[in-house]
């Protein structure tokens, strides 16, 4: 089985920061997670409830979304890779 120790230098303000980075990375995934899968469903659902909403508004959050996974891509981020 292969190991891997990861240490920080808990007073150095960089290591610290690596170290947070690294701490809170299952809360970020779950996060990406969420909002990649969930919340888009959910602000349709606001928007089909609504009498006035407008096709702009439907545009408009399938641009957001377009431009959130695209920016995953750039990173190299698959949320499904992160989470099981």
């Amino acid at each position: 089985m292969a190991k891997a120790i990861v240490e920080y230098d808990l007073t150095d303000p960089d290591d610290r920061l690596e170290f947070e980075r690294a701490a809170k990375s299952l809360g970020m995934a779950q996060s990406i997670w969420d909002f990649a899968y969930n919340t888009k469903k959910k602000l349709q659902w606001e928007l089909e409830a609504k009498d006035t909403t407008t096709d702009a508004e439907y545009e408009l959050l399938d641009k957001i979304y377009e431009k959130f996974w695209e920016i995953l891509g750039e990173n190299d981020i698959s949320p499904d890779k992160l989470i099981v």
